[in-house]
């Protein structure tokens, strides 16, 4: 319960039960023992005192201890001590810049940097939160931004975050304590580090930061890499099918097998299912009738599981257009088979199977494949002659037993 503040400067200072952190920073071991100390320092966004927690972050983790208040990590949806979002685990910077390339810029929340505009926006967010509205900010609000961002996510703890800070002595070669020192005797890094050189601020507004600043930058060069490998290949523009998806089954060591009725249950609800390949055990195409639907469904199913395995889920890659082999294709995530379209043969049939494979036709109706260029048949050379005619049997009148006036005289 809140104290009774008499001072009128003391009635902004801020009073919470427990931080707002994420997984990684609460450490590896479940039963955490934290310290309180109410009004302990002053936040480094709104300098405005408030409730500092420490703890030790694991068994071999450091102590830690909240940066910011409370209202300045909801305001932005981080946590008080790494300054990560919370629902993807990114920095602030490569999360904003994402929102607002993919048409999200309303919700990338701009802190205000003057004090009293940021003690005015405190005050709003503090009322909104006493009338039980949410703060909306931060949050994607159309399906591209989530995926992208789900496909960016970060959300396994890191624990290695935890890990003490250099030993100083050890640097400059004079710690005596060995083992027993609870510093880390490691060689610092180059003074020219971009990371040696990490500011809350910076982290918090997005602005400056080089871990965000790395990340994109590998972003690009993993889509330039992909580029090249298509251009390399032969294709152009966009290589993802129209409005089908891959799922991927990672191999977690279990030996269970997914079967079509479970990714059939697992993706229905997101819209109309047109058909579902399995891929042997390493993974699934699942074809939706409409884009929209295939890209609702990967921004919500990335990353989760099916029957207790995880999947990964995107877009589903067109082969090249004719590229035709005799086989399935063993590259995963690759739409279509490659195979020939053949008609359907007579309801009589052929005498020999030669003469059948020989003409172009099928015996038994096969599902059609994206992909696979022109029709051909296989084994004509040199001058054709006049092919017999397919049977389709949409336009055999006596396909539902309707009979002829030839065939009801005899």
């Amino acid at each position: 319960m809140a104290s009774i503040k008499k001072d009128d400067n003391k009635q902004k200072w801020e009073e919470t039960e427990f931080p707002l952190v994420c997984e990684t920073c609460l450490g590896d071991n479940p039963y955490v023992r934290m310290t309180k100390e109410a009004h302990g320092k002053k936040c480094k966004i709104c300098d405005i005192p408030f409730t500092v927690f420490a703890w030790q972050a694991g068994t071999r983790g450091r102590l830690k201890k909240v940066e910011i208040c409370r209202t300045c990590a909801r305001s932005k949806n981080v946590c008080q001590v790494c300054i990560y979002d919370l629902q993807y685990g990114l920095p602030v910077q490569v999360r904003d810049k994402i929102l607002a390339e993919e048409g999200c810029k309303d919700a990338v929340v701009a802190v205000p940097q003057s004090d009293a505009n940021r003690a005015w926006m405190t005050a709003q967010q503090e009322r909104d939160i006493e009338q039980g509205k949410a703060i909306q900010g931060c949050v994607p609000t159309n399906s591209a931004a989530a995926m992208k961002l789900q496909s960016m996510a970060r959300m396994e703890p890191r624990y290695e975050r935890n890990l003490p800070k250099l030993c100083s002595f050890f640097a400059k070669g004079e710690c005596n304590r060995g083992s027993q020192c609870p510093f880390r005797h490691e060689l610092p890094r180059d003074k020219n580090d971009p990371l040696s050189k990490q500011n809350t601020k910076d982290r918090f507004f997005g602005t400056n930061d080089p871990v965000a600043a790395g990340m994109v930058r590998r972003q690009k060069e993993k889509a330039e890499k992909r580029r090249a490998e298509l251009k390399a290949r032969g294709g152009d523009g966009d290589e993802r099918a129209v409005s089908t998806l891959y799922v991927r089954f990672t191999d977690d060591g279990s030996q269970k097998r997914i079967t079509e009725a479970e990714v059939r249950d697992k993706f229905y609800s997101f819209g109309e299912i047109a058909s579902v390949r399995m891929h042997a055990d390493k993974g699934a195409f699942v074809e939706f009738t409409s884009p929209q639907a295939t890209q609702h469904a990967i921004a919500n199913t990335n990353r989760s599981s099916i029957g207790g395995r995880k999947v990964i889920v995107n877009w589903a890659r067109v082969p090249k257009r004719g590229a035709v082999s005799a086989g399935p294709q063993s590259q995963p995530g690759v739409a279509g088979e490659g195979g020939r379209i053949r008609p359907l043969a007579p309801p009589g049939g052929f005498k020999g199977k030669s003469s059948a494979a020989s003409a172009g036709f099928s015996t038994s109706l096969g599902v059609p494949r994206p992909g696979g260029g022109v029709i051909r048949r296989p084994g004509v050379s040199g001058a054709r002659g006049a092919a017999p005619k397919p049977y389709y049997p949409s336009t055999d009148p006596g396909r539902l037993g309707s009979q002829s006036s030839s065939q009801a005289n005899n």
